[in-house]
């Protein structure tokens, strides 16, 4: 299953001696090239299952590390560094260090599915993906993306009321993300859209942002949607072991204020 690959060996790693002569033989330079040993210290074990216990990465097992999904991929054409078989391979190894290294690129996936198709395996390396940025975020190893900002606002309003009103949802994500309420491109875009659009649906659209317009009979589907919503919630918690974190923290805090 294991491909070993250069990316394994970091260059901080490598030790190269200018002058170095060995038994009369001159070895310097790249021949006498050393590996320094190391130890893996944060080995996850359970790293491959916390993967896919989260939507998408349900088929990571599955990988034989054939590299179809790499070679297939839009963004490793144009940033080698951006590997998903490599990736895989470190999850289902628990090497969660070496992963850490590269946690600011794997959000840089376009969704694209080029991979998903070129897997002979069904490993959905799309899915797997996204998944792997959704176990970074809930283990706190990056920050929230603008992204996955923007899909909680709409959900939230979807959520809440049965709709989809634009302009909320533009305000309140350009709030959360600290831009400008109004930025230069938002500006000239509601110009256009003021200079073509029919004045009823203008209207329409101001009412909306004002009054917040609901489903009829819209609170019951709420209540269900925000149930389920919680469940997977918890459901990702638990296997990712966040839960006991917490309750340990918890306990540590105590403790600290008993003493």
């Amino acid at each position: 299953m294991p491909i070993h690959e250069k990316s394994l060996i970091r260059p901080e790693n490598l030790v190269t001696h200018d002058q170095l002569v060995i038994d009369g033989v001159d070895v310097s330079g790249h021949w006498s090239t050393f590996i320094e040993t190391r130890v893996v210290k944060d080995y996850n074990e359970d790293m491959q299952d916390e993967i896919a216990a989260l939507a998408g990465g349900e088929n990571i097992h599955r990988c034989w590390q054939c590299g179809s999904c790499t070679n297939a991929c839009t963004i490793n054409a144009e940033n080698p560094d951006f590997n998903p078989r490599y990736w895989i391979y470190l999850i289902r190894m628990g090497m969660e260090s070496e992963l850490l290294r590269d946690k600011d690129i794997i959000w840089q996936c376009v969704s694209c599915n080029k991979c998903t198709s070129a897997c002979p395996r069904d490993v959905v390396p799309e899915g797997v993906m996204k998944a792997t940025a959704h176990w970074l975020e809930l283990k706190g190893h990056t920050e929230k993306s603008s992204s996955t900002i923007f899909d909680e606002v709409f959900s939230e309003q979807v959520f809440a009321t049965g709709k989809i009103e634009e302009s909320r949802t533009m305000r309140r994500f350009f709030s959360r993300t600290g831009q400008p309420l109004m930025p230069s491109w938002f500006v000239e875009f509601m110009k256009r859209l003021i200079r073509y659009l029919p004045v009823k649906m203008l209207m329409h659209m101001g009412l909306a942002t004002v009054f917040t317009p609901k489903t009829k009979k819209w609170d019951k589907a709420r209540d269900a949607i925000e149930e389920y919503v919680a469940e997977k919630k918890a459901a990702d918690r638990k296997a990712l072991g966040l839960d006991k974190l917490i309750e340990q923290a918890k306990q540590e805090v105590n403790n600290i204020a008993a003493e």
